[in-house]
């Protein structure tokens, strides 16, 4: 084939962009190494320069493969590369994106988007016709763009020692992607973009003022200050339309607001890039316009300072859309926009001091996104996340998630195998639970992934009730009339469209023809939602976490429904869509998952053990009954947690002799540790034979531990436990008095009177008790460890003040003479 040349200036020259710099050593690595990383800052013209480049050296006699992380890149640079070979898309340049493609036989530069590459390898792992991969965009660290970097890399390593790879990205921290590629060369083009002016706030957004108010009279001052075309950076499209509202009216007469953002029709995407026919253009643009897309006459840039990056919390399962502040590598970016054409000017929603607190580069896909595909993809590929070179390797916990998803879904076994259904999934554009529902219900069920895949078709204030979306797909018009909530037309018709491709991709259903909810809970068996008893509308979902839905809404009153988007809150996540279902119809799709099981709990609400018979379907109850012979044991265990909960019950002869024990570990002796800890995690060992009859905290409250704790010492243990600790004194009158070993000294306290006649000090082994001798009121009246000294000094001042006290009592002048006694003097007879 002959390579025709760029098309030339109006000078009759072909213009030199300033990529052309680097492509001499771009492809001398690429003859010597095979691989290479390029550096290239906005405006450098890699995306449209370095495949035709590659293709004139004549590297490869295959097909050059660039990847674009969104089709509308894809497309434009497919135009792009076209035009300047002279030609239509479809010839020497082609593309191919989700439900569109132009190629040829002829076709020798495909621009595709990230998955198709995934796809292409999964089907011919020797990507058999293909000589080079070139990845665009990289920095953007997709989950696609990194699995597909990947692949490439084991089958360049192990199949095509010919296939040639380049990682092409305008900010990127390119020493890593290298050394992965194996140590590669690094070839950086500096560029030629034009001085650009930066202007920060003053001070920071006043606290209370809406972002879309603030950004509003930037971009106004933005219009008023400066000349030629200016682009906004916003988050998402809600955001661009209430932005948009609110700059009507503000800007001189000669600007002309274009939205741009990936779910547009194409031709309204066109109206934005293209040059401005008259007057000046004002682009509300995503991140779409970070990278990529050249888009023309912009001078100036209006930068909102934020980003909307999907997060996946592994603990709840769900993913969110979050927005965050942008990062340094990302402002970067959206200010070199301004620098393409001439000396520009970037507005900053952000004080210069704010700055210093960006990150430098955003989270990779493979560190936050829903990992469900990427699992999907590593079980057909026959890898785990550690058998493949991915730059960040996957998290375990979120990578886990995604395998009990998919096992979830029977496409992978108990082993994390592929199944016969998972290959089925894999082949389907959608995500695992989507190409679930469609692989079960057949093209019926089409509508609903297409809707379910993009974004809500109704406007915001809508109520969550999923049947109102798929009433203005089927019938936008009828819609219109009957209902009061509005549809965008241009969002339906997409899903229309996705629709009837997806359906001409769907195998006819071997069931019979399903309900709408009944295929909303086959993608989404764990989010089967069941109304809490209470007044408001709280869920608990089937797989185990809450839910609720806006107390106002048309579905609030129903008992079950199916929730197909929620917010991700790990606590109590927010209903977005839903549709109700009824039990009957669960019951058809999950027959072989509901069974009855006999709970049996501690309540800590109820503080009692609740011993129940519940009819369920994961963790939802269908039905629930009292369990009226639940047996002794089950009881008993539930009790445990309620032990847990409440805590132990000390009495004081239990604590007494928990002290003796202890005393007797401290001496080194082998006996079980007694402290709270360890009776706390061990309560099935020594309380749990013990805790017949005991069902409530009244019950635990009355429970007596120290024969539990007495169990636990065999009859030698106690043996020796007494012989070294005694548990009581035995008193002159023969009666026993418990010793209290909690002090720093082991302590009895009795009546003065019982110790008469005791002329020795009372001892445990060599060491004295603590004696408090009490008055026949019982009142500490001294406190003493020399008994004998006592009686000989401190009694007589004692007895001096207590025979006035206590007459009817006995206090003789020589007590070690005197009989112990707990009685008074005997009345004297009239």
């Amino acid at each position: 084939m002959e390579f025709r040349p760029a098309m030339a200036d109006k000078t009759g020259m072909t213009p030199l962009l300033p990529i052309h710099d680097a492509i001499a050593p771009l492809l001398d690595a690429l003859r010597g190494r095979g691989r290479a990383v390029l550096q290239a800052p906005p405006g450098a013209g890699k995306t449209t320069v370095v495949p035709l480049e590659i293709l004139r050296a004549g590297l490869t006699t295959g097909r050059i493969l660039m990847l674009e992380p969104r089709r509308l890149a894809a497309r434009a640079a497919a135009e792009r590369m076209a035009q300047t070979l002279g030609e239509h898309p479809g010839e020497t340049v082609g593309y191919r994106i989700r439900g569109e493609a132009k190629v040829s036989p002829q076709t020798r530069i495909e621009v595709v988007t990230e998955g198709i590459l995934t796809r292409m390898i999964q089907s011919d792992a020797e990507l058999s016709g293909v000589g080079v991969v070139i990845f665009d965009e990289f920095h953007e660290r997709s989950l696609n763009a990194d699995l597909g970097l990947a692949l490439c890399l084991e089958v360049a390593g192990a199949l095509r020692d010919d296939l040639l790879l380049v990682a092409m990205s305008a900010t990127l921290d390119a020493e890593p992607v290298a050394e992965l590629m194996g140590d590669v060369p690094v070839i950086t083009s500096e560029g030629r973009s034009y001085p650009v002016e930066t202007r920060w706030l003053d001070r920071p957004l006043p606290k209370g003022k809406r972002f879309e108010e603030a950004l509003a009279d930037l971009v106004a001052r933005a219009a008023g200050e400066t000349t030629g075309g200016i682009l906004v950076f916003l988050p998402g499209e809600g955001e661009i339309r209430r932005l948009e509202g609110r700059l009507k009216g503000r800007l001189p007469p000669d600007c002309n607001i274009r939205p741009l953002f990936g779910a547009m029709d194409f031709a309204a995407q066109r109206a934005a890039i293209a040059p401005a026919s008259q007057g000046r253009k004002v682009v509300l643009a995503t991140a779409i316009a970070e990278t990529s897309l050249t888009i023309q006459d912009i001078r100036v840039v209006v930068d909102g300072g934020r980003s909307r990056r999907a997060r996946f919390d592994p603990g709840s399962g769900m993913s969110r859309l979050v927005t965050e502040a942008v990062t340094r590598a990302e402002a970067t970016q959206r200010m070199g926009r301004a620098g393409r054409v001439a000396e520009g000017t970037c507005y900053r929603l952000w004080t210069k001091g704010e700055e210093g607190a960006l990150r430098p580069f955003p989270p990779a896909d493979i560190e936050a996104a829903d990992l469900s595909a990427l699992a999907l993809e590593l079980a057909l590929w026959g890898a785990g996340p550690d058998d493949l070179p991915f730059l960040t390797p996957p998290n375990p916990a979120s990578f886990g998630e995604a395998q009990a998803l998919l096992q979830m879904l029977g496409a992978l076994d108990a082993q994390g195998r592929i199944t016969d259904h998972g290959r089925t999934l894999a082949a389907l554009p959608l995500h695992p639970r989507l190409a679930h529902m469609l692989a079960i219900a057949g093209p019926d069920a089409a509508p609903m992934a297409a809707l379910l895949a993009d974004r809500d078709p109704l406007a915001r204030g809508a109520p969550v009730d999923l049947t109102l979306r798929l009433a203005a797909i089927r019938d936008f018009q009828g819609f219109c009339e009957r209902s009061p909530h509005v549809a965008n037309r241009g969002t339906v018709e997409r899903i229309k469209t996705e629709a009837r491709r997806l359906a001409r991709q769907a195998r006819r259903a071997p069931k019979s023809a399903m309900s709408d909810a009944e295929m909303a809970a086959l993608a989404y068996p764990d989010r089967i939602g069941l109304r809490r008893k209470g007044d408001q509308p709280r869920y608990v979902l089937s797989g185990g976490k809450g839910a609720i839905l806006p107390e106002d809404d048309t579905l609030a009153t129903a008992r079950l429904i199916i929730a197909t988007d929620l917010d991700g809150d790990p606590r109590e996540a927010r209903i977005r869509q839903a549709i109700q279902i009824t039990e009957g119809e669960i019951r058809a799709l999950y027959a072989d998952q509901i069974a009855w099981r006999d709970v049996c709990d501690w309540s800590r609400r109820e503080r009692r053990v609740i011993a129940r018979q519940q009819e369920c379907l994961a963790a939802l109850v269908l039905d629930d009954r009292h369990w009226k012979d639940a047996p002794p044991e089950a009881i008993a265990r539930a009790m445990l947690d309620g032990v847990r909960d409440l805590g132990l019950n000390w009495s004081a002869p239990a604590r007494r002799f928990v002290a003796r024990v202890s005393l007797m570990r401290d001496a080194g002796e082998d006996l079980p540790d007694m402290t709270d800890a360890a009776l706390l995690d061990s309560l099935e060992e020594w309380l749990l034979p013990f805790l017949k009859g005991v069902k409530t905290a009244q019950d635990w409250k009355r429970f007596e531990m120290l024969e539990a704790l007495r169990a636990r010492l065999s009859w030698d243990q106690m043996q020796a436990l007494d012989r070294s600790v005694p548990g009581a004194f035995t008193t002159p009158l023969g009666r026993k008095i418990p010793i209290d070993y909690s002090g720093e000294h082991p302590e009895i306290a009795l009546r003065l009177q019982e110790m008469f006649g005791q002329t020795s000090h009372p001892m445990v082994g060599r060491t004295p008790l603590r004696v408090t001798l009490l008055s026949p009121g019982h009142k500490p009246v001294q406190t003493t460890m020399d008994i004998p000294g006592f009686w000989a000094n401190s009694y007589a001042d004692v007895r001096k003040d207590m025979r006035g006290r206590y007459p009817k009592h006995p206090w003789p002048e020589d007590p070690t003479e005197a009989d112990p006694t707990l009685r008074a003097k005997p009345r004297k007879p009239r």
